[in-house]
């Protein structure tokens, strides 16, 4: 059963405007408990076609153990902007120092899954003073995916529900279509936690690639979620909550003894 916020949990729900006149809807939940050691507040990123209401279960857990934890809609997504003018990578990546400004968030703990894993590397990469540690799930920097886009299309006609905005969802991915992110990927240098879904997409061989084009000096763990594809925060919510949770202890511990 989903775990709920506790009724002392404080949530501010809002937009911030970005600089290129997108809006990105936002929830932000101030713990109810005190953590017995505070830790960076988390941001979380949705995937593509999703919405921040994915990230319930995983925030309620998350919020029982004292964090603070924001989550916001993408842009061309549910509550923000659903035309913007702009879907590149680039401008993801301002949406998510927006929020992080806005909210006076930094050094923040940046968690993504699929496309928002990918702009939450990026992000750490572009803007370090801002990330204290980052989680992908089921992302990475591996491409060109040349085919990428195509197969979006056919997955989003293929659903159940209508998408209005198939062409932003699709227009997301093109940059992904072009070129890999390994670049960008040497660059962080955050603690960071790969997580992959034993039936999803990401490939085996990805997250120890990662590791090996970091410097040993910086800390890359993974970890394989059994019966879990994809959407591992959907598929295996519980799971998931206690290697993040084990994984930001293992964090908490290194910054103190640093």
């Amino acid at each position: 059963m989903p775990v709920t916020d506790s009724p002392r949990d404080a949530r501010a729900d809002g937009h911030v405007t970005t600089p290129d006149g997108t809006r990105i809807a936002y929830s932000d939940t101030q713990s109810g408990s005190s953590p017995s050691s505070p830790s960076p507040p988390l941001l979380l990123l949705h995937g593509l076609a999703g919405h921040m209401g994915e990230w319930d279960d995983l925030a309620a857990r998350l919020l029982a153990d004292g964090h603070r934890v924001v989550r916001y809609d993408a842009r061309g997504h549910a509550a923000s902007t659903r035309r913007p003018r702009d879907m590149t990578r680039a401008s993801c990546v301002a949406d998510a120092v927006a929020v992080i400004e806005h909210l006076s968030l930094p050094p923040v703990t940046l968690v993504g899954q699929s496309l928002g894993g990918h702009t939450a590397f990026l992000t750490a990469a572009a803007h370090p003073n801002l990330i204290d540690t980052l989680i992908l799930i089921e992302a990475g920097p591996s491409g060109p995916s040349p085919n990428l886009p195509i197969e979006i299309g056919s997955w989003l006609d293929k659903s159940s529900v209508p998408f209005a905005d198939r062409d932003m969802m699709v227009a997301a991915v093109a940059e992904l279509a072009e070129r890999s992110y390994w670049t960008e990927w040497e660059q962080v240098r955050c603690p960071t936690f790969v997580v992959r879904g034993a039936q999803g997409t990401m490939p085996a061989s990805e997250p120890a690639e990662m590791r090996t084009r970091r410097p040993t000096s910086t800390t890359t763990e993974t970890e394989v979620i059994q019966d879990a594809g994809h959407d591992v925060h959907l598929d295996r919510p519980e799971r998931l909550y206690e290697v993040v949770r084990a994984f930001l202890a293992r964090a908490r511990h290194e910054r103190r003894t640093a």
